[in-house]
């Protein structure tokens, strides 16, 4: 019987696995103190307790939060992958609801990340943005 992908909080020994991840994927490696909940204010899609994706929330005292840094496990080769991206964003947006949270926004250069919100139901604006930072 195949298992079923399982959506969970991060956990503390999460941090270095998606940092590999980020390496791999050649993206900058986040210190914790730029991660909401120092690094576990987020989300974990697995499988038979391998991790196959996640991504962070960070929640204002707004009614949006935000869902960032979406990252996936770059040696996960099974089918379920696609699914696995799709439960993360599904399952975010479950959890804002039920914290009353009306608004989810994410930025994105990934065309299939892109593409999968698209299909999901999010608006993606037609013009590209930059991530503007200054680490101070």
């Amino acid at each position: 019987m195949e298992s079923k992908l399982n959506f969970r909080p991060l956990e503390e020994e999460d941090y270095e696995t998606i940092c590999s991840w980020w390496k791999w994927w050649r993206w900058p490696e986040l210190p914790r103190t730029a991660l909401p909940n120092n690094g576990k204010g987020g989300f974990m899609v697995e499988k038979n307790n391998i991790p196959i994706v996640s991504g962070f929330l960070y929640i204002s005292n707004s009614k949006m939060g935000m869902l960032e840094w979406i990252v996936s496990n770059p040696d996960y080769r099974e089918k379920d992958r696609q699914e696995a991206i799709e439960l993360l964003i599904n399952k975010v947006e479950s959890f804002c609801k039920d914290l009353d949270i009306k608004h989810v926004i994410t930025l994105g250069r990934n065309k299939h990340l892109i593409e999968t919100h698209r299909r999901l139901g999010w608006h993606v604006d037609k013009k590209p943005s930059f991530e503007i930072i200054k680490n101070i």
